[in-house]
C-alpha cells in the first residue's frame, strides 16, 4: 500500500470510528430519554406500553413454553391484585427468591403496578446471608419456589416469626401455596388511577451487590433508574421486534434481569430464557431458538472459546452480543471463531453513576470519551496510591487527574440535576452509602462516586479496565495487576481459568502472587514457566499456583478471592496441589511442608 493510500485508509477508519461513536451515543441517549426522578412515569407504564403495542407477540420462551406479551401482562396483574389482597400498600417491600423463569419478571412487573418495591434476592444464598438480604430490604413477605425450601429453612430462625412465605409452582411446609390464590385473582389491570401520584423517583427494586468483599448491599433502584437500564442497550444494538435475546444470566442481577430483559421487551422482541448457562447446550439452543442477541458476562465467553470446536460454531443467527468483563485474548478468539458481527462491551455498576460503552468494537476497550466530549460526561480518572489504597492529593488537598495511559481510580461526578449522574446509595446503610462518595475532588465541596476500579485512558479516549482496587497488590516494591497476570496465565494452551491474588509471606514486604488455575489436562509445567517468564516481569510472576478442577464463583460469575487470600498457601491446610516457583530449580515444584516451613522461616530468597 502506498503512503497516500495508507493515509486515505487511516482517515476513513478515523471517520468511521467517530461515526460509530456519535451515532451510538445519539441512539442510546435518545432511547434513555428525559428520565427524571420528579417525573410521573413508572416501570409499569413503560412495560404496559410494550404490552399494548405487541400484545400477541411472544415475550418469553422458556423450556419449551411460550408466553405472549398479553399473557405476561395478565400474570403481572394477578400478582398485583394478590399483593393488594394481602394488605400491602404503596411503598411496601416484598422479597423475591426464585430462579430464572418468566414468572420472575412478571412478579416484579406486577409489584410496580401496585406501587410496591421488590427485593431481588440472589438465589444462591442461604442461612445468614439470605436472612441479611431480606432484613435490610424490610420485606415482610417472601415469594419463592419449592426448590429453595431448604435455603428458606436455613434462614427462617434468623428472620424471626413475622415473615410470611409464599410458594409458587408447588407447596412446601411453612409456606402458603400461592398458585390457587393467584388463579383466583383477576387478570385485568388495576383501576387507571391506582398509580396516581407515584413518581419516577420512588423505589421500584432493590438489586444487591455480589458480596465478594463482604455482606451484600441493597442498591436502591427507583423507577427512573430501572427504566434507564431497560432502555440502556436498545440504541446501541438497534433492537427490533424480530430480535430474540438469549438470556442465561441470573435475573436477580441488573445485566441480565434489566438490561437483557429490556433489550427485548422495549422493542417487541422475545426473551429466550434459560435457568443457567451451559457451554454444551449453548450453540444448539442458540440455533434452535433462532436467537439474534446474546447477553454475556466475560467468563461465559471464555467457557465458549475453551469448548471443543463444532460445526455449529458459525451456524447461528446471532447478530450481536453485549455484556461486560470480556478479556482481550478471549474477545479476539470469540470474534474469529464465532463470527458475531457486533460485540458491545460496556462498563457500569448497579448502584453507580459511571457508564461506558464500546460502540466501535475496539478489542479490550470498555468505552470511549474523546476530548471533545469530555464535558458532556461525568467520568474522570484520578491518581491513586496503591500502597496506601487511597487517592493522591496535591498540596491544596485536592485530587490529581491521572495522565494519559496512567492507571488510576475512575470517578463519576454526582450531579443531582441529571438523572443518569445521580447516586441513590444503599438501603439502610448510611455509612456504606457515604463510603462510596469522594468529596473535595477537583474543587472544594464537589462530590464524586467512587467506582473502586482502576482504569487507564489512552490518547484517543478509549478506557481500559486495569483491576479492582484491592486486587492490585505490591511485591518487590512494584504494583502487580491481578487482571494482567490472569490474562497471561489464561492465554496458555490448556488453562481454562485463572484467578490471581496476593498472599502474605512470612515477614516479606507486600504480597506475593498466587493463582488458582483450572486446566483441561495435565499442564506441561516447563512450557508454562517459559510462557510466564516471557510475558511477565519477575515481580509479577506468581510464586504459587493452586490447581483446581473448577473455579468457585459468585452467582454472577465473579471469582471469589476473599476466602482464597485468607487460606494463603499452607499445604497443611489446603488439600489441592500447590506448585511453587522455586528459585533454586528455576521451575515449578510441588509445595510440601518442608518447603513451606523454609519459606516462612525466611530461608528461601523469593
Amino acid at each position: 500500500m502506498t503512503t497516500k493510500a495508507a493515509s486515505k485508509s487511516g482517515l476513513f477508519s478515523a471517520i468511521r470510528r467517530e461515526y460509530q461513536l456519535l451515532s451510538g451515543l445519539q441512539r442510546t441517549l435518545k432511547a434513555y430519554g428525559a428520565l427524571s426522578p420528579a417525573g410521573s412515569e413508572t416501570v409499569a407504564d413503560e412495560l404496559e406500553r410494550s404490552v399494548d403495542r405487541f400484545s400477541g407477540r411472544e415475550a418469553f420462551r422458556f423450556e419449551g413454553r411460550s408466553m405472549t406479551y398479553a399473557e405476561f401482562d395478565a400474570l403481572a396483574n394477578r400478582f398485583a391484585r394478590w399483593a393488594l389482597a394481602q394488605g400491602l400498600k404503596r411503598g411496601d417491600k416484598v422479597a423475591l427468591f426464585m430462579g430464572n423463569c418468566p414468572e420472575y419478571v412478571a412478579f416484579w412487573f406486577g409489584m410496580t403496578k401496585a406501587g410496591i418495591a421488590t427485593a431481588l434476592i440472589n438465589s444462591h444464598l442461604a442461612g445468614h446471608p439470605l436472612a441479611h438480604c431480606i432484613t435490610i430490604a424490610d420485606a415482610r413477605h417472601v415469594v419463592t419456589t419449592p426448590e429453595f425450601a431448604d435455603a428458606i429453612e436455613s434462614a427462617r430462625e434468623l428472620l424471626g416469626p413475622d415473615r410470611v412465605y409464599w410458594s409458587l409452582g408447588g407447596h412446601f411446609p411453612g409456606a402458603h401455596d400461592l398458585d390457587p390464590i393467584l388463579a383466583g385473582q383477576s387478570p385485568e389491570r388495576l383501576p387507571e388511577g391506582h398509580r396516581a401520584g407515584i413518581t419516577s423517583g420512588e423505589l421500584a427494586l432493590y438489586v444487591y451487590t455480589s458480596g465478594t468483599t463482604g455482606a451484600p448491599k441493597a442498591a436502591r433502584m427507583p423507577h427512573w433508574r430501572v427504566m434507564g437500564m431497560l432502555r440502556g442497550f436498545i440504541g446501541g444494538l438497534q433492537a427490533r421486534e424480530t430480535d430474540r435475546v438469549y438470556l442465561c444470566l441470573p435475573l436477580y442481577h441488573s445485566t441480565g434481569g434489566l438490561c437483557g430483559v429490556g433489550a427485548a421487551l422495549e422493542r417487541g422482541g422475545c426473551v429466550v430464557l434459560r435457568r443457567k448457562f451451559s457451554a454444551s447446550h449453548f450453540w444448539p439452543e442458540i440455533i434452535a431458538e433462532r436467537a439474534t442477541i446474546f447477553v454475556y458476562i466475560g467468563e461465559l465467553c471464555r467457557y465458549l472459546v475453551n469448548a471443543p470446536e463444532s460445526p455449529l460454531d458459525k451456524q447461528h443467527r446471532l447478530r450481536a452480543a453485549f455484556g461486560n468483563g470480556m478479556r482481550p485474548e478471549v474477545w479476539e478468539r470469540f470474534n474469529s471463531r464465532f463470527n458475531v458481527a457486533y460485540v458491545q462491551e460496556f462498563y457500569g455498576a448497579t448502584e453507580g453513576n459511571v457508564t461506558l460503552m464500546n460502540f466501535d468494537g475496539r478489542i479490550g476497550a470498555i468505552g470511549r470519551i474523546p476530548d471533545y466530549l469530555r464535558k458532556r460526561f461525568n467520568v474522570r480518572i484520578i491518581k491513586f496510591d496503591l500502597e496506601e489504597e487511597r487517592p493522591r492529593r496535591g498540596p491544596d488537598g485536592l485530587c490529581i487527574e491521572a495522565a494519559l495511559d496512567e492507571a488510576g481510580e475512575v470517578l463519576g461526578e454526582i450531579r443531582a440535576s441529571e438523572a443518569r449522574f445521580r447516586y441513590e446509595g444503599y438501603s439502610g446503610d448510611a455509612a456504606q452509602t457515604e463510603k462510596k462518595i469522594l468529596r473535595d475532588v477537583f474543587v472544594k465541596g464537589d462530590a464524586w462516586f467512587r467506582t473502586g476500579d482502576l482504569m487507564r485512558r489512552d490518547r484517543e479516549g478509549y478506557f481500559y479496565f486495569v483491576d479492582r482496587i484491592g486486587d492490585t497488590f505490591r511485591w518487590k516494591s512494584e504494583n502487580v495487576s491481578t487482571n494482567e497476570v490472569g490474562e497471561v496465565l489464561a492465554s496458555f494452551p490448556g488453562v481454562l481459568e485463572a484467578n490471581v491474588y496476593g498472599v502474605r509471606v512470612a515477614d516479606f514486604d507486600g504480597r506475593a502472587g498466587m493463582a488458582v488455575i483450572v486446566a483441561d489436562h495435565d499442564l506441561p509445567l516447563d512450557a508454562l514457566k517459559r510462557h510466564v517468564d516471557a510475558q511477565l516481569p519477575p515481580y509479577a510472576r506468581p510464586l504459587f499456583l493452586r490447581l483446581r478442577r473448577e473455579m468457585e464463583t459468585t452467582g454472577t460469575f465473579k471469582y471469589r478471592k476473599v476466602e482464597l487470600v485468607a487460606e494463603g498457601f499452607d499445604p497443611n491446610a489446603i488439600a489441592e496441589p500447590i506448585l511453587f516457583d522455586h528459585p533454586s530449580t528455576g521451575g515449578y515444584v510441588p509445595l510440601d511442608t518442608e518447603i513451606y516451613a523454609r519459606i516462612q522461616a525466611g530461608k528461601l530468597r523469593l
